[in-house]
């Protein structure tokens, strides 16, 4: 059975054809390594972690380089075995010997991070590059955030951006956001408010959340775009109901101000805390205000300290004038 024969069988027993997982079991069972690999994958897929490492690690004995390197995963990520990084790495290993892409870039990966192996930014990048080589788009997008960063490599927009562009042509939505990064801020191209648009557009359309927040941006400042603050507040809100501070905070914000939405301060103040629990200065001083004040809570000095002190604490002048305002009131 070749591996694409496998493949389907997997895919299609993993959205309930019976059938299918059938055949793929009956040539597990006969040895084919190509089954037994995408059994193991089907059953890790469904949550059988222990069960799926059997079968992968049948069809590692037989040098299957899909199993070897999916074996490498669960290693990596501990799915039915104690994760165990330097074991990933030997799997991957054994399979990138054979040249696959997937196993070059994990251990790119590992390497960028330090994972089962001392951090070594060259040696990512040269497992990168032999992944990119292949047409790995993940790999092709480190290879350009190695090059944004100069990691590993002369720091390259020009490059990181050729890098960029192969793996967003392949639909990578973290390589189009970057791409929107870079047209936005003109690195490596000449700066296109409308192509980095183009390029949120499509890395929001697959649920990239800082895509989403960029784009919302966008219409709100009418950058590349008409300045639209209903869809702003459409793409501010998509990316915070992921739980994205800054775009809670730029949604609270459009709630408190009536801009796009109808003026509800209830709303505001919702979004506004749970930004400010992640850490937001901006809307811990508007929540510090709205305590002092009385919009949208009861007012309450003790709270609207609470919040001030913590923006203040981020090096916000304005909570740290008002605080001194609230405290001379105080004690005047």
């Amino acid at each position: 059975m070749t591996n694409q024969q496998a493949e389907t069988l997997a895919k299609k027993a993993v959205k309930g054809n019976t059938a299918a997982l059938s055949s793929l079991k009956t040539a597990a069972l006969g040895g084919d390594s190509n089954a037994e690999n995408w059994l193991g994958d089907y059953l890790i897929v469904k949550h059988h972690y222990k069960q799926g490492v059997v079968w992968l690690k049948k069809a590692s004995t037989q040098n299957n380089a899909n199993g070897e390197t999916n074996l490498g995963v669960v290693y990596h990520f501990g799915l039915g075995v104690p994760q165990d990084y330097a074991k990933a790495i030997y799997w991957f290993q054994k399979a990138a010997d054979q040249g696959d892409a997937e196993a070059e870039y994990n251990i790119g990966v590992a390497y960028s991070k330090g994972h089962g192996v001392p951090q070594d930014y060259a040696k990512a990048i040269y497992w990168f590059q032999k992944a990119a080589d292949q047409g790995d788009a993940g790999a092709e997008c480190n290879l350009g955030v190695a090059y944004s960063k100069g990691h590993g490599v002369p720091k390259d927009y020009a490059k990181a951006d050729y890098w960029f562009q192969k793996a967003a042509d392949r639909g990578l939505s973290e390589a189009e956001y970057n791409l929107g990064v870079f047209y936005n801020n003109g690195l490596g191209v000449p700066q296109d408010y409308a192509k980095a648009d183009y390029w949120f557009q499509k890395a929001a359309d697959q649920g990239y959340v800082k895509a989403e927040y960029d784009l919302g941006l966008a219409y709100y400042e009418g950058q590349g775009v008409p300045q639209d603050y209903a869809k702003a507040d459409y793409w501010f809100q998509k990316a915070a109901d992921y739980g994205y501070a800054r775009a809670e905070f730029n949604i609270g914000v459009a709630y408190y101000k009536g801009q796009g939405v109808q003026r509800d301060l209830t709303t505001a103040i919702r979004w506004l805390k749970k930004s400010a629990n992640q850490g937001d200065r901006r809307a811990q001083y508007i929540l510090g205000l709205s305590y002092g004040l009385g919009q949208g809570v009861p007012k309450n000095p003790i709270k609207a300290l609470h919040w001030l002190e913590k923006a203040a604490a981020q090096g916000d002048q304005r909570a740290e004038q008002d605080i001194q305002i609230i405290e001379h009131g105080a004690t005047g």
